[in-house]
Order: structure tokens, then sequence, then C-alpha cells
């Protein structure tokens, strides 16, 4: 059996196939005019509308949209009361508009629960949505410490820390932006990281398992003014992000010990914070590919609520 699934997000328009087993995801990102800091939720919600039927058109070019028996969209970014954001209404409204069409069953999902899902599964590590684990939701508007346990097909997230304020993906994306990147600027902050050759991260102070990270802006602005080398603020901004992630990391290890650590959303695709945090506590990151806001994740909870509605 195969499913389909929708996640319409701030910043991407996804749409995935799932069959149990393997997968392809579609995505396009979204346009955000240059030297500006993101999207009106307006012209996210214009722009997934417009792209949602190109995206279509791909799979099923490469014939995977025949027999379809369940459709699932992220409807929410987080799986709690009150959690809304008006660009999710997109991929939703389409999502169960097709499975009327269809006659099939539709599931909804939150957005973060598609980014763990999808971590698991690329990471060759799906049975991690059967027991308790730690995880990270680190993008461009959430950067949250988690403690996961399985719900059902999916699981429920608690926020046990994180940023109190910026997440690392804002600091991150203005950063670039002040660096004359285009936004969102991860993956090139990420390439510019490699050339720098001084190391000077800022100690960041965690308060038990937060942070805030908003006074590291104006210390980004002061490098650049007095001359740094952008290269070498791209190193200062991604190691102060890896270092004070790797230390909420090793406390809440202690806390909890013995539960292992899982990474998603567009942050974890940074190659120094992968290799700092996989090597120093043993965490397991998605696949660059499916770090990224995508509806793989959302389409693999869909195949799993309609296998147990099916073993019913």
């Amino acid at each position: 059996m195969s499913v389909l699934g929708l996640d319409t997000s701030n910043y991407t328009t996804s749409v995935a196939v799932f069959d149990g087993r393997t997968g392809q995801n579609e995505g396009h990102l979204l346009e955000v005019r240059p030297g500006e800091l993101g999207l009106r939720q307006s012209d996210a919600l214009f722009q997934h509308v417009k792209r949602l039927p190109e995206l279509f058109d791909r799979l099923d070019r490469a014939g995977l949209l025949q027999n379809i028996d369940a459709v699932g969209a992220s409807t929410r970014p987080r799986a709690v009361e009150g959690s809304y954001m008006p660009c999710f209404l997109a991929g939703a409204s389409q999502g169960q508009s097709l499975a009327h069409t269809l006659g099939v069953p539709f599931f909804a999902h939150s957005h973060q629960q598609g980014h763990l899902a999808a971590a698991a599964w690329s990471a060759g590590q799906l049975d991690l949505l059967d027991v308790p684990f730690l995880a990270w939701h680190l993008s461009g508007g959430t950067t949250e410490l988690l403690k996961v346990e399985p719900e059902g097909t999916s699981v429920k997230a608690e926020i046990v820390g994180g940023t109190s304020d910026i997440s690392a993906g804002q600091l991150i994306d203005r950063t670039g932006v002040l660096l004359g990147l285009q936004f969102p600027a991860g993956k090139a902050l990420d390439a510019l990281y490699g050339q720098g050759e001084s190391g000077h991260a800022f100690r960041v102070k965690l308060n038990g398992l937060t942070f805030s990270l908003s006074g590291m802006e104006n210390k980004v602005k002061g490098l650049l003014e007095s001359g740094e080398a952008p290269a070498d603020i791209a190193r200062f901004t991604l190691d102060t992000v890896t270092d004070v992630v790797l230390r909420a990391t090793r406390e809440a290890q202690a806390r909890w010990p013995g539960l292992p650590v899982l990474c998603s959303g567009g942050v974890a695709s940074n190659t120094r914070l992968r290799e700092v945090l996989a090597g120093e506590c043993g965490a397991v990151f998605a696949q660059p590919r499916f770090a990224t806001d995508n509806a793989m994740g959302t389409a693999i909870l869909t195949w799993r609520a309609l296998e147990r509605e099916r073993a019913r």
C-alpha cells in the first residue's frame, strides 16, 4: 500500500509518497526577496497554493500516484492545544479534499511530529518512534529540546529546553543576511564556515536546559563592524550554536540517562553541529535532505496510522 503526505511549512512546500519501506519527497523552497528575513503568512500561503500542483505533477510523472490508500497532512506546527499557523491550511485543505475524492482515510499530524518521523526513518532507526527518546527540533523558527514518548502510531513531545527567544535558525539566517547571503542562509553559512581560520565561540549561559540567543545578533554586528572576515563570523556563529546545544544535550542526558538523542530540523543539517553532537553525545541525525522541511515524515506517520487502522 502507498500513502500520500503533504507539508506546507513557512518556507517549503512538500509532497511525498511512502510505501512502508521507501518513498519519494518533492519539495520547493518558498521565494524570499533578497535582503528580507522571511515571509508574511499570506505570502507563504499563496506560494504553497501555487506550487502544490507542480509537485503533484512530478510524483505523477514518476508513476507514484496510483493506488493511494490514505492521505495525511501537517495541519499545525506542534501537537499541542492552540498551535496554529495559516500556511498549514494549504496542505491540510488539499489533503482532505484529495482523501474525500479518492475515498480514502485522511490523517492529521503536526509539522514537528513529521520532522521526528522523517529523521528517525532517514537515519535507519524508525523504531525510535516506539520508545522514549530525547530530540532536538532545530529549524528557522524552532530550537526546542524535547522529551519524546510514543503515542499510538505517532509521538508526543514535551518541551524540556531550548531557546527562550530567537531560534538557532533565526540567528544563522540573520547572520547570513548581514553577510550578504540569500535567505535562508544555513547552507551558505555552512559552506563559508570551512573557509574560516579563527575560532572564538561565545559561551552562551545555560539556565538548566534553556538558553538565550538574542544577544548574539549584536555580537555578530559588532564583529562585522570591526572588520572581521565573513568566514570567521560564520565560524563564530555556528561554533556558538554548536557549543550551547552540546552543553544542553549533555545536561539532558544526565537527567535522563540512557535515552537516545535524535536531531531534526534544517539546522540539524549543519556539518559542524552533526560532527560534534554525533561524536560527543552519540546523537543520531536525519539525512540532510530529510532534516529540512519535508513531507516524508507526514507520509510515514500516515502509513503507520493506516497500517494500525487496517489491523483492527
